[in-house]
């Protein structure tokens, strides 16, 4: 079979098999050149701007794409019609006058592609499936390397485009940026689209989505229309959730890619500032089963202490103190000595990095014989001063992403699934909190894609409104930096940039210029007016600016003009319509946010089981015993929570272990919480 395919897509068109639809010209205004020629049609011919055409002449096959078009009779002028009909619009005229329409196309290809030489007169024909493939060079690697994008249409024919995944994924070249107007260029559905037919195509791949807006991703898992006959099919119904159409269901065919929605996709968010109800639209009880808290401790944000303090905090004696509590102090194997006779401090925590702040002055303030030390270790009194009020104040301006405590919940970092999204919601945070968060979850992307320990080969990460975390201009920010480095050097080692924005003109050079392919949707006249899109002709502007949903212009390598595409609404559930469907829940308790967690671990729990182990509790002791049982897991939840409760109220004495303040607790057989 694939040699019989290969043999389809190599074989030279036959004119005979193709549809001739006009002829081309060559006049001394508008002569005919290596990479532009002209051509005539008759007035009914389904040829228009994006129309693929070849022409046959002269042992040459001459592909082009139409990118310009008029048509003119034989009037002088138009005060010689006016007269011909005295002046009245509604007047039939007594004869119909000739009329001829032109068109331009440009080259995409030529055979043999040598000597270039000017397009030569012959008959234009209009392209099928096989001129398709040929003309956008699909031919060498859409059976072995392509990824369906879309599906060129000119009147009944539906021929696949496939963009090459190494020039897609990498390493050849890789990242695509798309833009558009809000709420018509389709860009969130494009993407889904795109992550649909790579994942059909691929099986080492992996996608992070950063959720910055909304609802937009939150409901990947579901499909845009109910299986006949499943629990959902009455409530998709009721709400009047629009179902795919049979012509998507076409397209879906005609590119092969799966209509479904996606199998695997995993939600992550941080905390509200209760530190236990997840600050997400996605709360619904029925669909918070893949969706995990993300919350992050004081060894995963110091080597990133530069996105969380602005500059005018960290000098050059700030600076060397924060690289020095992370290099000497933080995760000091045998503990951090502070000179003051007390045991050895191990710092893990916040709560631990405070004590030894506070250990820190109080050494200090007695030093010198009780008249104060002004340095320690080389840092002066009022530099330990400030870097520690910006440290401890990171919880508070992050709360919710911050835990004080030692329980962590991050990305799977090393077990990255293949065919996976994971959505990191950060549509709630502010600006610096999304900045923190985007930079550190890219830099662990990047170290374990160095080292070949992601979990996959290559992953992709979606950032949508690029334009407002690269921006072209504004100050140098970890988050800009971050990016371009994506941009620049993300396809050596399989890291991916897919972004989206409106307005493309205002994203920083070096990522639109590192994007191997760009897509657009529906334009704004006024960002189609910059100077980024004057490469493209008159009439393919206009056409930008009047694309219907579901239809794109595409730039790639192999492209060597725009193509003109058209994509199946992607079988997901819209965000809008999955908070119908699933509205999102108020925040609880934390009784009843314990009794639904553990509930998912042990079937058989009572409610009445929470509300005796929470009896006489301290609730942040609570809190950390829930925080590491929903971490750690169990078969026994109710038990765990309640061991860990006691021995936090020393109810009950762990062995005895000689260690420090914040050491680890001891290992030990019957230590749920052992480490």
């Amino acid at each position: 079979m694939i040699a019989e395919r290969e043999e389809s897509t190599t074989r030279a068109p036959s004119g005979a098999q193709l549809a001739q639809v006009g002829r081309v010209v060559a006049t001394e205004p508008k002569p005919n050149t290596a990479y532009e020629f002209h051509f005539w049609t008759a007035p009914g011919s389904p040829v228009g701007i994006g129309t693929l055409v070849v022409v046959l002449a002269e042992n040459v096959e001459v592909y082009g794409v139409v990118v310009e078009g008029w048509s003119y009779t034989d009037v002088a002028s138009a005060m010689h019609d006016y007269i011909g009909l005295d002046g009245d619009p509604a007047m039939e005229a007594m004869t119909r006058r000739p009329e001829i329409r032109c068109y331009t196309a440009a080259v995409l290809r030529r055979e043999p592609e040598e000597p270039v030489q000017p397009v030569p007169g012959g008959p234009v024909y209009l392209a099928d499936d096989l001129c398709v493939r040929r003309a956008l060079r699909m031919d060498a690697y859409a059976d072995r390397t392509g990824v369906a994008v879309g599906a060129y249409q000119n009147g009944e024919l539906l021929a696949p485009v496939y963009l090459d995944a190494d020039f897609l994924l990498g390493p050849e070249a890789a990242h695509v940026t798309l833009t558009g107007v809000s709420g018509l260029a389709t860009k969130t559905s494009t993407i889904e689209f795109l992550l649909q037919s790579i994942f059909a195509a691929r099986d080492d791949v992996a996608c992070v989505c950063f959720n910055v807006k909304g609802h937009d991703m939150l409901f990947l898992d579901f499909p845009a229309e109910a299986e006949p006959g499943s629990p959902l099919e009455e409530r998709y119904r009721d709400l009047g959730i629009t179902p795919l159409t049979e012509a998507d269901r076409a397209l879906y065919n005609v590119l092969g890619v799966p209509c479904q929605a996606f199998e695997k996709v995993e939600y992550y968010a941080p905390y509200r500032e209760d530190g236990f109800n997840l600050n997400t639209l996605r709360t619904n009880p029925e669909v918070t089963g893949n969706v995990h808290p993300l919350a992050w401790g004081l060894q995963d944000i110091m080597e990133f202490a530069e996105v969380v303090l602005s500059r005018d905090d960290v000098d050059a004696k700030a600076d060397a103190l924060i690289q020095y509590i992370n290099q000497k102090v933080i995760g000091a194997k045998d503990g951090y000595n502070i000179g003051d006779g007390k045991a050895a401090i191990y710092v893990r925590t916040f709560a631990d990095l405070e004590e030894w702040f506070r250990r820190v002055f109080d050494y200090m303030e007695a030093g010198d014989n009780g008249r104060g030390m002004e340095q320690y270790r080389s840092h002066h009194y009022q530099t330990i001063r400030k870097v520690h009020n910006r440290l401890t104040n990171l919880i508070t301006r992050y709360k919710g992403l911050l835990t004080p405590r030692e329980e962590r919940h991050d990305l799977p970092w090393g077990d990255f699934k293949p065919r996976t999204i994971y959505v990191v919601d950060i549509a709630s945070m502010d600006q610096q909190g999304q900045d923190l968060v985007v930079t550190r979850v890219v830099s662990k992307l990047r170290e374990h894609l160095e080292r070949k320990a992601l979990g996959v080969d290559r992953c992709i990460v979606v950032v949508d409104e690029l334009n407002k975390y690269a921006p072209s201009d504004g100050p140098e920010t970890n988050l800009k930096r971050t990016l371009l480095d994506i941009s620049e050097r993300g396809r050596y080692i399989g890291l991916v940039l897919f972004s989206a924005q409106q307005f493309r003109s205002q994203v920083h050079k070096r990522v639109v210029g590192n994007c191997g392919t760009s897509i657009y949707g529906r334009m704004d006249m006024d960002e189609l007016a910059t100077p980024g899109y004057q490469v493209l002709t008159r009439a393919e502007r206009e056409k930008l600016a009047t694309l219907s949903k579901g239809q794109l212009m595409v730039r790639h390598p192999h492209f060597s003009q725009a193509i003109f595409v058209k994509f199946p609404r992607p079988n997901v559930l819209r965000g809008s319509d999955g908070v119908r469907l699933f509205p999102p829940a108020e925040p609880v308790e934390l009784e009843e946010a314990i009794f639904r967690e553990f509930s998912r671990m042990d079937a058989t729990l009572q409610r009445n089981q929470v509300r005796e182990a929470l009896k006489g509790a301290d609730r942040d002791a609570a809190l950390e015993a829930f925080n590491r049982v929903r971490l750690r897991g169990s078969s026994d939840p109710v038990s765990d929570f309640q061991k860990f409760i006691r021995k936090k109220a020393k109810l009950e004495e762990p062995e005895p272990v000689p260690r420090g303040f914040g050491a680890p607790p001891p290992a030990s057989g019957d230590d749920p919480f052992a480490d």
